[in-house]
């Protein structure tokens, strides 16, 4: 079996070797799921709960060592790491808290003409579920849909990024631990082709986080087998400060949004747009904080490497040609880049129609640009391709304003808070995909609605049999006239 390398994105070195699974291997895993799933899916919402809930225990007690695995594998500083497996310890809490609530059959209204029934609906595990996950945030955006899949009933077959094999096999390893007797959570590792093959290996629905461009590749090849698919592809998400607004939360809004994780986050902030009147006192505050903010491999730096090496030059590309077009770097600029390190560059002047404001730049970069009203930025931040998430600073009118933004999520007077709310479903609109994972909508998505009617007493009025008189057919007139007709 063919192998690759992973590497250290601060060093180079390799890190681990590990297999490139090949179409065939990727189909007998799926086969090994489907029994795995008769199993899982046979068990009560409680059961599945207790263990769900066991292997929390497992992730919190070794939180430290899985920590580990990802500094090493994508350069996320440990206690970022340490604050990614807390947020998603959560959700995975909630997902099988939750679970028999959201998706236990319950009974819906039968109508006036179907008042001799009862109706249930139910919602049902789908079976296997495939997901390819990033490697940005490789436990909880991948987690985001097998915990919700598992809590659903369903078998999971999970293709970590080739940059974080490791996670991914680490999670499955540990879930193993608590759920011995299947292979209920599989890892199946490799590049391009290892993905393509679980879109073709006979799943029964695919989640996909990553770009817009192998997002497309993934629903044609899904679309073979008309396996339904969840896209998460990424964002431009824009930050709005309103004249009223505190500027020191927003300025701290905008570094840690735009900043963390060397800004290799999907709902990350990468533009800001700010009231005329308080502009300069916004961006000197920005300044300031964003000066304190150091890239680096020390235990003393708060933000690590570039983890996909080609993303450096997109990032060196989009400060590059904003400062030919006229932008001025007023933190950071052409000197920031320095192998696969990139320092905080703050840019200000940048025309719209630069690549650093169309494009996701997947850097710790900001563009901060002074509008005259938030009618205007609201206008600004809907200019885009993208429809990730978004954040509004502003006491008076923060609600209004998010809702004005296209966007599937947004923050009002904080940065990227939804996130961590279990309850909120997360996913985008346009090219950021569709589909939904976390809270009540992303239980649902990895199972179908099962309707029941069940006939309880024979009807005064039958209606659905060819020995319909000409007086039911009367009444049923009738009937309409009086319930609908008045309208």
């Amino acid at each position: 079996m063919s192998t690759f390398e992973v590497h250290d994105p601060a060093t180079g070195e390799v890190v681990g070797t590990y297999p490139i699974h090949e179409a065939a291997d990727v189909e007998a895993a799926v086969r090994r799921a489907r029994g795995a799933a008769a199993f899982w899916s046979a068990l009560s919402f409680e059961e599945r709960a207790a263990r769900l809930d066991r292997w929390r225990g497992v992730i919190a007690r070794r939180a430290a060592q899985l920590a580990g695995v990802m500094h090493v594998e994508m350069g996320k500083p440990h206690a970022d790491a340490t604050l990614e497996i807390a947020l998603t310890l959560e959700h995975l809490a909630w997902a099988a808290k939750n679970a028999k609530k959201v998706l236990g059959p319950r009974s819906v209204p039968t109508g006036l003409f179907m008042a001799n029934h009862a109706a249930t609906v139910e919602y049902l595990p789908l079976g296997v579920v495939g997901v390819i996950g990033p490697w940005n945030y490789p436990v909880f955006t991948p987690m985001g849909s097998i915990a919700y899949a598992l809590a659903a009933g369903n078998a999971v077959v999970f293709k970590p990024s080739e940059y974080t094999p490791a996670t991914g096999a680490w999670l499955a390893d540990s879930f193993a631990q608590v759920v011995p007797e299947h292979p209920v959570l599989q890892v199946v590792t490799g590049l391009g082709g290892t993905g393509a093959a679980l879109c073709r290996a006979g799943v029964d629905k695919l989640a996909f986080t990553g770009s817009p461009g192998t997002g497309r590749k993934v629903m044609a090849a899904c679309a073979e087998n008309l396996v339904p698919v969840i896209i998460e592809a990424g964002g431009k998400d824009a930050l709005l400060v309103d004249l009223d607004a505190d500027l020191d939360e927003a300025a701290e809004a905008a570094v840690w949004g735009g900043m963390a994780n060397a800004g290799q986050t999907c709902i990350g902030v990468e533009r800001v747009y700010v009231h005329e009147r308080v502009y300069d006192a916004f961006v000197s505050k920005v300044i300031d904080r964003a000066k304190r903010v150091r890239a680096g491999s020390d235990a003393g730096a708060q933000i690590g490497p570039i983890a996909m090496p080609s993303q450096v030059d997109i990032i060196r590309r989009h400060i590059e040609g904003a400062l030919e077009r006229g932008a001025k770097a007023v933190v950071g600029g052409k000197d920031a880049i320095s192998g696969s390190f990139v320092q905080p560059t703050v840019l200000v002047d940048v025309p719209e129609d630069c690549a650093a404001v169309r494009e996701e730049t997947f850097g710790p970069t900001l563009t901060v640009a002074k509008v005259r009203d938030m009618d205007e930025a609201v206008n600004l931040a809907n200019g885009t391709r993208y429809g990730l998430g978004a954040t509004v600073f502003s006491k008076r009118r923060g609600l209004d304003l998010a809702r004005r933004i296209r966007s599937g999520m947004a923050a009002v007077n904080a940065v990227i808070s939804y996130a961590g709310m279990p309850a909120l479903p997360f996913g985008g609109v346009a090219e950021s995909g569709f589909g939904r994972i976390h809270g009540p909508d992303g239980l649902r998505e990895f199972t179908y609605a099962k309707a029941i009617a069940r006939q309880r007493f024979k009807p005064p009025l039958a209606l659905l049999t060819f020995a319909r008189t000409a007086k039911s057919d009367a009444l049923v007139a009738k009937i309409i006239a009086l319930t609908h007709g008045g309208k």
